[in-house]
């Protein structure tokens, strides 16, 4: 596995953050670059892990900010601070897991 970053390169007023908001630097173990920013993706809430679910085998995770190159760049973290042994994972970051659509109550 290999570490990337991955970084924001839009400006905070770029009218596509209005669809998925800026999440920061986030530092994910992936097998590929491509594959670092899916890896990212899973920081965030998705319409299966909701109430909310609008019909079988959707997702948002292709509305994602990680997802979209003029929003996120992907660089490949050589500094040796985190190591490439292990599972595909996110080793840093803050994330707000209701970005793509806010949480439901369970008992609503």
């Amino acid at each position: 596995m290999r570490i990337y970053r991955l970084i924001p390169v839009a400006g905070p007023e770029d009218p596509r953050w209005t669809l998925s908001p800026c999440q920061g630097e986030v530092v994910v173990r992936a097998k590929s670059s491509g594959d670092a920013r899916i890896v990212a993706t899973t920081a965030e809430a998705d319409f299966p892990e909701n109430d909310a679910k609008p019909g079988e085998g959707i997702s948002t995770a292709s509305a994602s900010a990680f997802r979209n190159e003029k929003l996120y760049t992907v660089i490949e973290d050589i500094s040796g601070r985190y190591s490439s042994e292990g599972p595909r994972a996110i080793l840093f970051g803050s994330f707000n897991r209701s970005v793509i659509l806010p949480l439901v109550a369970r008992d609503q």
